[in-house]
């Protein structure tokens, strides 16, 4: 007569395999390490994961001049790029300190306004322009003493969703954008109409004596502007 032989360990009925422990372990780290990563803070709104085709590009590569014009939108005129994209401050930035305090995802949603500015031809700005030099070389510009930003959530030319997003955005309007703003924004649409690529004459560039700074209104300023 044969024996027959006992079943290994691993086999036996209700022997926990341990590579099946170990297994389940990795899993549960695997998927503790691929957990969605937090958004960015509601001071700085909801990022894109990705820009889109329609969307103007708001960080250009190089240092050289860009053109800002005055457009109209449901807040007013506002100061904007070239293509339309509204331009935003930072009340959270000091003035005049020559520093950004927006980086990391903080300049995903807001991406820096880069190159020397200069107005569209036939805008006279009440504010001067200016730039600051962030970490790696990047050029940006300023207004007052503030470093511009644009907002990545504005799709389109003339959106203002960054407006107040976290009480700390703000566009740039009223009396401290221009005397004259509906007659900034018909000299920007003509210059922008009329030439392709070009920047602004060198004589139209904001006045360099009007830095006083405005209070806070109902406009799109925050405090301490």
């Amino acid at each position: 007569m044969r024996l027959s032989r006992p079943a290994p360990a691993a086999l036996r009925p209700g022997t926990v395999l341990p590579v099946v422990v170990l297994a389940a372990g990795v899993c549960l780290a695997a998927a503790a390490c691929h957990s969605p990563a937090p958004t960015a803070g509601s001071a700085y709104g909801p990022t894109s994961s990705a820009p889109t085709a329609s969307m103007p590009a708001s960080t250009p590569a190089t240092s050289g001049q860009d053109m800002l014009t005055v457009r109209k939108t449901s807040a007013g005129y506002v100061l904007a790029t070239r293509t339309g994209q509204t331009i935003y401050w930072y009340s959270d930035d000091v003035k005049g300190s020559g520093k950004s305090t927006c980086t990391g995802t903080c300049l995903t949603a807001w991406p820096a306004v880069t190159g020397s500015p200069v107005a569209a031809a036939g805008v006279q700005l009440a504010g001067k322009l200016g730039t600051i030099t962030r970490a790696g070389g990047v050029v940006q510009a300023t207004y007052n003493g503030y470093p511009l930003y644009t907002y990545a959530q504005d799709m389109s030319p003339g959106q203002v969703l960054g407006n107040g997003v976290g009480g700390v955005w703000h566009v740039i309007t009223g009396s401290v954008l221009s005397a004259s703003p509906a007659s900034a924004a018909a000299a920007s649409l003509a210059d922008t109409s009329s030439t392709s690529g070009s920047s602004g004459s060198s004589g139209s560039s904001a006045t360099s004596g009007a830095t006083s700074a405005p209070s806070a209104t109902s406009n799109g300023y925050g405090g301490g502007y």
